[in-house]
């Protein structure tokens, strides 16, 4: 599983990196985990506010810093 969290660096952004990493290892989820900073790849997901969460080239959540169950939710589907 490949997972890409978007965003410019701000304290959302940082937060949804932790909970993502955290739930993953928690969980033993196989998965790749990249944080993405450049603009011009963001908008090349159409996301136009972050953050936003990636998994396997698909964007899943985008916008605002979900649940950490919600995040778990959507990596364990």
């Amino acid at each position: 599983m490949e997972i890409k969290i978007l965003g410019s660096g701000c304290s959302k952004c940082k937060t949804l990196e932790k909970l993502t990493r955290n739930i993953v290892e928690q969980n033993g989820i196989d998965a790749t985990i990249t944080k993405v900073e450049d603009i011009v790849e963001i908008m090349k997901y159409g996301i136009m506010t972050t953050p936003a969460l990636v998994v396997d080239g698909k964007v899943e959540i985008k916008g605002r810093v979900p649940s950490a169950l919600e995040i778990k939710n959507v990596l364990i589907k």
